[in-house]
């Protein structure tokens, strides 16, 4: 019983590994601030392969040197009249309050659809599955779960007494309401509890959650970038929400990184605090992050960004977006498109269509 169940060997692997150091002296510190650690994706097994709608899908699992092995997909257009090498894109997946499913949100695996993946993709992905669309664009496309979501989740089936205590208060709450929750609900809801405790212990162990989630996705673009058949000069990286911010992470820390699509992920920092705080989880308020970096400065280090608005995104005050949305136009010039859209925290099928096509266009994407 304990915080780290699952990932007993984290603060070990803290204590040893350097932190990431781009040459370019912004990026080094951002990677500072975050306490982004290097990691690489060693001994990749295949798990299984299929072909279905013109997208041929492998799963992959690999470990990054602490905690359990990261499961991911890979999927690539079906080999025929497909240019070659292809263009990368890591697509990441949202944060959403839910753990018990990751890179399934945004992958139709030929299987049944884990139900938490059905309901996210309903609730924030219009019902689609964006990875496959993509790979059917001419992409090879990695989708991997996050750092403590599915694959890669800390195991809490034996909470410490003070998660106990929360758990059993929200299971009162839930009886009163007459309300029966899944097994995987239930996950999800003690793992949006646990996050703060890992948050806790990152800081302690001189890292950040968001850090945490950041060397996983940089190891698994390493990954994506040395297999054969992917352009390593052509990468991409799309996300929304958490997904978002995970893709705004990945941009700024790695120069590899050619054109960064970013959904309902953008305001101002000095436009969330204090009234959003609590709207948004550690992914997006690390610690010491807003002293040193606006989210505008961040996105600013990106080479060629699509910033995605929702008119109606009610996790981001419309101030903040809108001057976001103007500061990136003046400090990016033609590096940058901000677009705004009749939506809501979610990321409707005319934004994932936009998304695809600003990829296609920047990573010369599509069949010869």
């Amino acid at each position: 019983m304990g915080a780290l169940d699952g990932y007993a060997d984290w603060p070990a692997f803290l204590a040893g590994a350097p932190v990431v150091s781009p040459q370019d002296p912004l990026r080094r510190a951002l990677a500072e601030v975050l306490g982004v650690r290097q990691a690489s994706a060693t001994d990749v097994r295949l798990e299984r392969e299929w072909t279905a709608d013109g997208v041929r899908g492998r799963e992959l699992t690999w470990w990054v040197g602490f905690g359990p092995r990261t499961r991911a997909f890979l999927l690539e257009p079906v080999a025929g009249d497909q240019a070659s090498p292809l263009p990368g894109v890591l697509a990441l997946h949202a944060h959403g309050g839910v753990r018990s499913t990751g890179a399934e949100q945004l992958v139709d695996t030929g299987l049944e659809p884990h139900p938490s993946a059905t309901r996210q993709r309903a609730r924030i992905y219009g019902g689609r599955a964006l990875a496959n669309d993509l790979a059917r664009d001419g992409f090879a496309v990695l989708v991997p779960d996050a750092f403590s979501w599915a694959s890669r989740a800390f195991d809490l089936s034996s909470p410490s007494p003070r998660l106990a205590r929360l758990d059993a208060a929200l299971d009162a709450l839930h009886r009163e309401r007459g309300e029966v929750l899944s097994t995987d609900e239930r996950f999800d809801e003690l793992s949006s509890l646990h996050e703060e405790v890992l948050a806790k212990a990152a800081g302690a162990l001189g890292a950040t959650f968001a850090g945490a989630v950041a060397t996983d996705d940089l190891a698994a673009l390493d990954l994506l970038a040395s297999l054969e058949g992917v352009d390593p000069e052509r990468l991409g990286v799309v996300g929304f929400s958490g997904g978002g911010g995970r893709a705004l992470f990945a941009a700024a820390l790695d120069e590899r990184v050619s054109a960064a699509a970013i959904g309902g992920m953008m305001a101002t920092s000095a436009s969330l605090i204090p009234d959003y705080l609590e709207t948004h989880s550690w992914l997006l308020h690390s610690p010491g992050l807003a002293t040193r970096f606006d989210l505008v400065d961040i996105a600013a280090l990106g080479q060629q960004v699509l910033v995605q608005f929702g008119e109606r995104d009610e996790l981001f005050p419309r101030a903040g977006m809108t001057d976001a949305d103007a500061h990136l136009r003046r400090r990016l010039g033609a590096r940058y498109r901000g677009t705004w859209h009749d939506a809501g925290h979610e990321l409707t099928g005319e934004m994932q269509d936009e998304a695809r096509a600003f990829l296609v266009q920047t990573l010369r994407a599509g069949r010869r």
